[in-house]
């Protein structure tokens, strides 16, 4: 069954781990792989006929509506829901959903992440369970290689940035039903308020990724993630 058209998008952080860059742009402006971290985000979502988004700005949001405008040229559909920085995803999400989202079920994500999550997939996992909101999860990269050693201290082999398959992590990107506004705190982060509510009300189902996942937090991650990103384009 085909998932909503509605995207709800954060892109109102400081990007304080991407400094100096952020100083004079925002994070969603950052450029990896040639154009701005967040316009890999419109396109995906326009890939997977969602259109009809909500952008969550706030820290140099002008420079980041100036951008993006109405959504035209990117073919979709953009407006913008004003948050402060310090009220965090929590005031974000719940701003931009009361404001503008009238669908029951919509798609909400952080809006730092590269991915070809078919978000279909996730919808309709979301929809079978009965949950009120669903979790993208993957398993995490190690940011740096591991040495094994031999029970006398000798170096046995190297694993460069292996995957970590006993544990997930967040990908940033949701299913809500418009419910969980009863659940959004006025400030806070939905990963330390929401979630561990609706976790204890076994309301938060979570959906498996096996595919690609590229998240931008950091100027390490950054280099990762251009080297990638130019290297799928050469295959």
């Amino acid at each position: 069954m085909r998932g909503p058209k509605t995207a709800v998008i954060l892109s109102g952080g400081e990007g304080l781990r991407l400094r100096p860059i952020t100083y004079d742009i925002p994070k969603g402006l950052v450029k990896v792989g040639g154009k701005p971290l967040l316009e890999w985000v419109v396109e995906w979502l326009q890939q997977n006929r969602v259109t009809d988004l909500v952008i969550g700005v706030a820290y140099l949001k002008e420079k980041i509506m100036r951008y993006f405008g109405g959504g035209g040229k990117f073919g979709v559909d953009i407006r913008y829901s004003v948050h402060t920085v310090k009220g965090g995803t929590s005031e974000g999400f719940r701003l931009a959903i009361s404001r503008y989202v009238d669908s029951p079920s919509f798609f909400a994500l952080n809006g730092d992440q590269i991915t070809n999550l078919r978000l279909d997939a996730i919808y309709n996992n979301h929809r079978e369970a009965g949950s009120l909101a669903s979790i993208a999860v993957v398993h995490p990269r190690l940011p740096f290689g591991l040495v094994e050693i031999d029970q006398k201290g000798f170096c046995k082999g190297f694993v460069e940035k292996p995957l970590l398959h006993e544990v997930f992590c967040s990908m940033g990107i949701y299913v809500f039903d418009r419910k969980v506004l009863m659940y959004l705190p006025r400030r806070g982060d939905v990963e330390r308020t929401t979630f561990p509510r609706l976790a204890q009300m076994n309301k938060l189902k979570a959906f498996k990724h096996n595919g690609s996942f590229i998240t931008v937090n950091s100027l390490r991650e950054l280099e990762d993630a251009d080297q990638a990103l130019k290297e799928r384009k050469t295959r």
